[in-house]
C-alpha cells in the first residue's frame, strides 16, 4: 500500500467507504462516512496501514502514543508497536475524555495524538489537553483519513495517510436533512441531537 488511491481501494473493497445521510462524533452529518473499523479489523491492513503513519513520525522523539477511544485505540496500539513505545487511550467519563484503568503519563512525556478519522480535529484536541492536563508535551497528530480536507487546526504538527475534502453540514444547514432524509449515527460517541 503506497499512496491514497490504493488506501482508498481497501476502503471500498472493505466496504467502509459509505454514502447517505450520517450523523458524525463531531455532531456535522455529512454524505460521505468512513468506517475505519471495518479495515481495521484485518490486523495484516492495521499494521500495514499504523507502520506507515508511525513511519511519518519517525524523527520524533515519543515516549508514548495515545487516542479517544473508542475508534483510535487499535490505531494508537499499533502506531506505537511500529515506534517500540506503549499506546494508551483515553475515555469519556460524563462526557469528558480522561485516562482511566491505571494509564499514567509522567510531567514532560511526550506524545503522538493519533485517530482513525479527523473532521473537526474536536476528539484529537480534546485528547491532546488530556495530556497537557497530565503533564505530558504533544509533538504531533496523525490520522489514517483527514476528511477535513487539510483544515483540521490542531496547533501541532499533522500528517494523515489520506487527506480528503467530504462536505460536513451542521444539522440545520444540512440539505438531506432539508429533504428529510433520516441520519444514521454510525459511529462511536453518543450525542444527543
Amino acid at each position: 500500500m503506497q499512496n491514497e488511491g490504493e488506501i482508498l481501494n481497501i476502503f471500498r473493497q472493505q466496504g467502509a467507504l459509505l454514502e447517505g445521510h450520517f450523523l458524525l462524533s463531531s455532531g456535522l452529518h455529512s454524505e460521505t462516512y468512513l468506517q475505519c473499523a471495518l479495515v481495521l479489523q484485518n490486523p495484516d491492513m492495521a499494521t500495514e496501514m499504523c507502520f506507515k503513519l508511525g513511519g511519518m513520525f519517525r524523527g520524533e522523539k515519543i515516549d508514548f502514543v495515545i487516542a479517544p477511544a473508542l475508534g483510535g485505540i487499535i490505531v494508537a496500539h499499533e502506531v506505537a508497536k511500529a515506534l517500540g513505545v506503549r499506546a494508551l487511550f483515553a475515555e469519556r467519563v460524563d462526557g469528558k475524555l480522561t485516562l482511566r484503568r491505571g494509564f499514567t503519563i509522567a510531567p514532560g512525556e511526550r506524545a503522538l495524538v493519533v485517530e482513525d478519522v479527523v473532521t473537526t480535529g474536536g476528539s484529537t484536541v480534546e485528547t491532546m489537553r488530556v495530556v497537557t492536563e497530565a503533564g505530558g508535551v504533544v509533538v504531533g497528530a496523525g490520522s489514517i483519513i483527514d476528511r477535513s480536507g487539510g483544515t483540521a487546526e490542531l496547533g501541532v504538527q499533522y500528517k494523515s495517510l489520506v487527506t480528503l475534502s467530504i462536505k460536513s453540514f451542521q444539522p440545520k444547514d444540512c440539505p438531506l436533512c432539508q429533504k428529510g432524509i433520516p441520519a444514521v449515527k454510525p459511529g462511536s460517541r453518543n450525542l444527543a441531537k
